[in-house]
C-alpha cells in the first residue's frame, strides 16, 4: 500500500505521455500534459537541505558535493532534452557539523554550492552559529540568494526594522513565473546563539508568508508560488516543543495560495505512508519510493540531510493548475540497509562518479588541517551515543559524559547539557580531535551558576520538562528527582550524592547558549563565564582519561518522569 501514491503519480505521467491531443474538439479541456500540448509547461525542482558541512563524502563513499554535482548535471541534461527547465533549491543549514567545514566558516560548502549551481536557499537557524560578520561573508560568497521573509533587523528602540534578507525571488520557467519565498523557523531566537541573534527579530512564518503571498499576488509578479523553508516537517502537525513547521503553515493558508514547500530543519525524509491519510511517515530506506506530504493543497517535500539524497519533483502546469507528475529521493551513493537497519555493501542506486573538477577543488579544503584533526587523544571500549534520534529522546552515555565532564571541571554539584548541543556519536576505538569537534562544533562556553535549593527546583522543573524530541531535552547528571511533566515541577531528593535542602546553595554547569535562554531554557541573570570552550574542555577531559569505559556514563535511572507518555522524558 505504501507505494500506491507513487505508482499513481507514475501512471498519470505514463498516460500523459501516451495520450494524444484531442484536436477535434476545440472546446475540450485538456486533462493531461500531452493533451495540452504547447500550453503545458514542464519543469523540475531539485532540492537538498541540512548540509551541515558535509561537502566531502563519508568513509563509505556516500554523498559528498562532487557526486551531487554529477547527479544534478545529469538530471538537468535529461530535463533540458525533454524541453523542461530545472530549479535547484536548498532548505538551509549549510553550517555546522564537520570540523573541516567549521574551521573554515563553511567556505568549502558555499563554494561547492556555487559550482553545482544552486538557484536559492532558505536561511537556516545554524547560519547563526557564527557572528553576523561571518554570515555576511557567506552571503557575499554565495552566487545565489539567501531567502528569509520573516527575519528583520531590530531598531535601536527594539522595534522591527527592515528585512535582513530578501523575502522571495521570481524565476522564469519556460515563460511560467514561479515565486519562491524563503522562511526560517521562529525557534531560531531560542536555538540560535543569543549573542548573534539578539539584534534580529524572527516573526511568525505563518503570518509572514500570507503577507508575502498577498504582495506577490497584488503585484501580479508570479503565476504560482512556492516556498523554501527551514521550519521542520512534523507529521500531522504534531510539533511538540518545536515551533510550528511546514504542515501548520500549509494548513493556515487559503487552499491554493501556496503550491509547494521545499523544507528542511527536522532532517527527515518526508515520505508519507499513504494508508495513514498523510498522518504518519513511511518506513523509508535508501532506494525506496517516496510519497511527499500534501496538506491543504500544498505539496511538502524534504530530502533528509547532508546531501544523502537529491529530491526530484517533476511538475506539469496546464489549465492554470499545477500537477506533480513524479517524485523521488535519488540516493547519492547511499548504501542499502538490511532489515535491521544496518548498511550493506550494495548501493541503493546507480554508482555516481564524483565530478572530477569539483572534487579536486574541494580536496584542498578537505586536506587542510588534517594532521591536527587526526590526532588520537583517547580510546573508548564501546559506542558513545550521540545519535540525534537517541540523545533527544533519552539519557545517553555521551550526553551524560559531557554534563559530567563540564561539572567536574569547575567542581559543580550537578551538570546540565542540552541534547541539541550533542551533534554526533563517537565510535568504539580511537577518539580523535576531529571526533571532539564533530560532537561539539558550536564553540559554546561552559557557565557556572549558583542557586539556592528552591531556585534549583524551579529551574530544573522548567528545563527537565521540555518535551522529548527537541534539542532542549536535557541530559542531567548529579541529581535524583521526579519531574511532573504537566505541572512542570521538580521534586528533588538528592544533589551531588547528598540529601537535597531547599535552603542550601548549589552550583551547576550549563552551556552559555542555554544560560542565555537558548533552546527555551530559563535565562540566567548572572552566569559565570568559566572561560572553558565546550570542545576544548572535552578534548582535555578525554586526553586526561585516555581510556573511556562507556558503561561508566550510562543512565542510572536518577530521573523519573510523571504524567508523561514516555518514561524517558516529557511527552504530553
Amino acid at each position: 500500500m505504501r507505494n500506491m501514491l507513487i505508482k499513481g503519480l507514475v501512471a498519470t505521467a505514463v498516460l500523459a505521455a501516451l495520450a494524444g491531443c484531442n484536436s477535434d474538439d476545440d472546446n475540450s479541456v485538456a486533462t493531461t500534459c500531452a493533451e495540452a500540448g504547447s500550453a503545458c509547461t514542464t519543469f523540475t525542482i531539485l532540492h537538498t537541505n541540512d548540509n551541515h558541512g558535509r561537502f566531502w563524502e563519508n568513509s563509505d563513499g556516500e554523498y559528498g558535493m562532487a557526486a551531487r554535482k554529477t547527479l544534478i548535471d545529469s538530471i538537468r541534461t535529461e530535463v533540458s532534452k525533454n524541453g523542461g527547465q530545472t530549479l535547484l533549491l536548498s532548505g538551509g543549514d549549510i553550517n555546522t557539523g564537520v570540523p573541516e567545514s567549521d574551521l573554515q566558516d563553511a567556505i568549502p560548502d558555499f563554494t561547492g554550492m556555487n559550482k553545482i549551481g544552486y538557484d536559492a536557499m532558505a536561511v537556516g537557524n545554524h547560519e547563526f552559529d557564527n557572528p553576523l560578520s561571518i554570515l555576511d561573508m557567506q552571503r557575499r560568497l554565495a552566487e545565489f540568494p539567501m531567502l528569509a521573509a520573516n527575519i528583520y533587523r531590530k531598531n535601536a528602540d527594539g522595534t522591527q526594522g527592515e528585512r535582513y534578507f530578501e523575502a522571495y525571488k521570481v524565476f522564469d520557467m519556460n515563460g511560467l513565473k514561479v515565486a519562491v519565498i524563503g522562511l526560517t523557523t521562529e525557534d531560531t531566537i531560542k536555538i540560535g546563539n543569543p549573542e548573534y541573534v539578539s539584534d534580529l527579530i524572527f516573526t511568525d512564518p505563518k503570518v509572514e508568508v500570507a503577507k508575502v503571498i498577498k504582495e506577490i499576488k497584488d503585484a501580479k509578479a508570479a503565476d504560482i508560488i512556492f516556498a523554501t523553508t527551514h521550519m521542520g516537517h512534523y507529521a500531522d502537525g504534531q510539533n511538540g516543543s518545536n515551533a510550528p513547521g511546514d504542515v501548520a503553515m500549509a494548513r493556515a493558508l487559503k487552499e491554493g495560495d501556496l503550491q509547494v514547500v521545499i523544507g528542511g530543519h527536522s532532517q527527515n525524509p518526508v515520505c508519507m505512508e499513504p494508508d495513514s491519510d498523510n498522518k504518519a511517515y513511511a518506513a523509508f530506506k535508501p532506494g525506496d519510493d517516496c510519497a511527499p506530504d500534501k496538506q491543504n493543497g500544498t505539496w511538502i517535500m524534504q530530502a533528509h540531510e547532508w546531501g544523502k539524497y537529491v529530491g526530484r519533483a517533476d511538475f506539469e502546469y496546464f489549465n492554470g493548475e499545477l500537477h506533480l507528475a513524479s517524485y523521488k529521493l535519488v540516493p547519492v551513493n547511499m548504501r542499502k540497509l538490511d532489515d535491521a537497519g544496518k548498511k550493506t555493501a550494495d548501493l541503493a542506486g546507480a554508482k555516481i562518479e564524483p565530478d572530477a573538477e569539483l572534487k579536486e577543488l574541494l580536496s584542498y579544503y578537505q586536506e587542510k588541517g588534517q594532521d591536527k584533526l587526526g590526532e588520537v587523544i583517547a580510546t573508548t571500549d564501546a559506542l558513545l551515543d550521540g545519535e540525534r534520534a537517541n540523545v533527544r529522546n533519552k539519557q545517553t552515555n555521551l550526553g551524560r559524559m559531557l554534563a559530567m565532564a563540564q561539572s567536574a571541571k569547575v567542581t559543580a554539584d550537578f551538570g546540565v547539557m542540552n541534547s541539541g548541543g550533542v551533534r554526533a556519536s563517537i565510535q568504539p576505538g580511537n577518539i580523535s580531535y576531529r571526533d571532539v569537534l564533530t560532537v561539539q562544533p558550536f564553540g559554546n562556553m561552559v557557565t557556572l551558576n549558583e542557586m539556592i535549593g528552591t531556585e534549583v527546583a524551579t529551574y530544573l522543573g522548567a528545563v527537565a520538562s521540555l518535551e522529548i524530541g527537541s534539542g532542549g531535552y536535557a541530559q542531567i547528571t548529579g541529581v535524583k528527582m521526579t519531574i511532573d511533566c504537566v505541572a512542570k515541577t521538580a521534586t528533588i531528593s538528592d544533589i551531588g550524592g547528598k540529601d537535597f535542602s531547599p535552603t542550601a546553595t548549589y552550583k551547576f554547569t550549563v552551556p552559555s547558549f542555554n544560560a542565555a535562554g537558548g533552546d527555551g531554557y530559563p535565562k540566567l541573570e548572572s552566569p559565570i563565564q568559566t572561560g572553558y570552550v565546550d570542545a576544548d574542555l572535552l578534548y582535555s577531559f578525554l586526553k586526561e582519561k585516555q581510556m573511556i569505559v562507556a558503561a561508566d556514563y550510562n543512565s542510572v535511572g536518577d530521573i523519573v518522569y510523571e504524567n508523561s507518555k514516555n518514561v524517558e522524558g516529557c511527552k504530553i
